[in-house]
């Protein structure tokens, strides 16, 4: 059966694209030329009344899609360990180490938490982002450790994906930061899109860039760098890493959008709390992961 996704245009969408601004919203997680088949099929309405593909939005238009039904997975199963934080039928919290990729992509196709999970949960996961990325709400970068929520129904997903698109969904970061910060708490609160030359990579910027707001609270600073307290308002491809970059502090070993560091790959960056309303019982539920053995490390060498 086929589940219906409904969103409301906030001001800072109007006039623009309706397909363009979905295919940026993680919480439909559909390109852009399928949104357009949709629309052009009349899966997708805007305030009830179906649209053509080049409609542009209104602040305020209530955004019903008509999700495609989930193609049967043709990804193997893996028996990948998984560190399991919380799970019942509707959630499950994962902490997921330093190094392994979320879902398949080139060259990564196995080896990933979608495997694993396919592993430990088979057929009761989410289908909404489709074969690739079953039961995937949300996302952190291979490099970057922590707690992941994965849905394990269509119903669940949903509920899920309304929250974050609301910022009610709660994400705490630690990282550690090249340089000082001249304040000890703050705010970042710029612009986000894709890098006008390096399209693998996200930049501060005004064009064709969504809103991205992220708060910051010193915890303890090094001759050279700084240890970091993060929450998301928002959360945007890279957030994290951009906003820091564009301050002029670079998460420490982050070799994309700063310079790497001897004895860590990738960036120091850990996803230490999650929490969310639950989507059955709507209790709030919030989970910690206290800072992995890497992150421990780097800490240690940089007090030495």
């Amino acid at each position: 059966m086929s589940e219906t996704m409904t969103l409301q245009i906030p001001p800072e969408g109007a006039g623009e694209r309706l397909d363009k601004w979905l295919a940026a919203q993680e919480s439909v997680s559909l390109t852009r030329s399928l949104l357009q088949s949709r629309m052009e099929q009349g899966h997708i309405t805007v305030n009830g009344k179906s649209v053509p593909k080049n409609y542009r939005q209104h602040s305020g238009d209530v955004v019903e899609i008509v999700l495609p039904e989930p193609e049967p997975l043709s990804l193997e199963p893996e028996n990948i360990p998984l560190d399991i934080v919380y799970e019942d039928d509707d959630v499950l919290v994962v902490n997921k180490p330093k190094g392994m990729v979320v879902h398949p992509a080139p060259g990564h196709a196995t080896g990933t938490l979608v495997h694993a999970l396919l592993y430990h949960c088979g057929e009761r996961l989410s289908g909404i982002n489709g074969v690739i990325r079953p039961g995937i709400v949300h996302r952190i970068d291979r490099f970057t450790s922590g707690l992941l929520m994965v849905a394990k129904n269509d119903i669940a997903h949903q509920a899920l994906s309304e929250q974050i698109q609301a910022h009610t969904f709660t994400r705490e970061y630690q990282a550690v930061a090249m340089g000082h910060f001249r304040e000890s708490a703050g705010t970042i609160s710029a612009s986000i899109g894709r890098h006008p030359v390096d399209r693998k990579k996200m930049c501060v910027t005004q064009k064709n860039a969504k809103p991205a707001v992220t708060h910051y609270e010193v915890l303890a600073e090094y001759q050279r760098a700084t240890h970091l307290r993060l929450r998301l308002e928002t959360g945007r491809t890279h957030q994290i890493r951009v906003h820091l970059a564009y301050m002029g502090h670079p998460v420490l070993g982050d070799d994309v959008y700063g310079k790497a560091f001897p004895g860590i790959e990738g960036q120091c960056l850990h996803a230490a709390k999650i929490g969310f309303l639950h989507p059955t019982t709507g209790a709030y539920l919030e989970f910690e992961s206290p800072l992995p053995d890497y992150f421990e490390k780097v800490l240690r060498k940089l007090k030495s």
